[in-house]
């Protein structure tokens, strides 16, 4: 029996998450998708890519939606830990989908939260301890011994070396590189092709090759 879910967000990275759950059913037809939940009254009753605009966040409260599952459609930390908070005080036994797409790499010796997804094309070699509500986006590589905590972002073609950790909200701009051992702390911005070459503090937005702190984020 296929498990039915929805996307909450109906956005880009919504649509792009309809195409992997689609991509998932090819191989291994696992999953029912309903459609997509946005708080956005203009879109609601939309088709989106052939899948319908269903409602509101408020909407997971109904009866029906009891035992369905949910997967964030968006990357951005704060929100997605905000929306996933909503979400378990509408409805407290809900379940969060984790998705991993055919074509990832993903060792078996690597741990995995709910509601995190891994995108087409990415690595995850061995010994990787990922939380919940994760994004690997598309053509990432994870090396081994990585610790990725809750609610991260890392974006297309983030190279993360081994023993390297990630802190919770943490986001990687596009084309990251991280060498070994380093760690990000928590709910950092790195820019799109830098290069982390040392620590980086919490809070912060970080840019260039090396990656220096340019900003302390509130």
């Amino acid at each position: 029996m296929m498990k039915r879910i929805v996307i909450l967000g109906a956005g880009g990275h919504g649509r792009e998450t309809a195409q992997l759950i689609k991509d998932i059913n090819r191989v291994t037809p696992e999953w029912e998708l309903l459609g997509y939940i946005d708080d956005n009254e203009a879109i609601h009753g939309q088709i989106r890519n052939g899948f319908p605009v269903l409602g509101p966040t408020e909407l997971l409260a109904e009866e029906e939606y009891k035992d369905i599952y949910v997967i964030c459609g968006f990357s951005h930390p704060e929100g997605k830990k905000k929306a996933v908070a909503m979400v378990k005080e509408l409805q407290p036994d809900i379940r969060f989908a984790t998705l991993i797409h055919p074509t990832a790499v993903y060792g078996d010796e690597n741990t995995i939260g709910e509601g995190t997804m891994i995108c087409a094309g990415s690595i995850v070699t061995t010994n990787v301890s990922i939380g919940s509500h994760v994004i690997i986006n598309y053509g990432c590589t994870v090396g081994h011994d990585c610790i990725i905590e809750d609610y991260a972002a890392i974006l297309p073609g983030t190279n993360l070396s081994g023993n390297v950790t990630i802190r919770e909200g943490v986001q990687t701009g596009t084309g990251t590189s991280v060498i070994p051992g380093m760690e990000i702390g928590a709910y950092t911005i790195v820019g799109a092709g830098a290069v982390v070459t040392q620590p980086l503090p919490a809070h912060c937005t970080a840019v260039g090759v090396p990656a220096k702190p340019i900003k302390q984020r509130v």
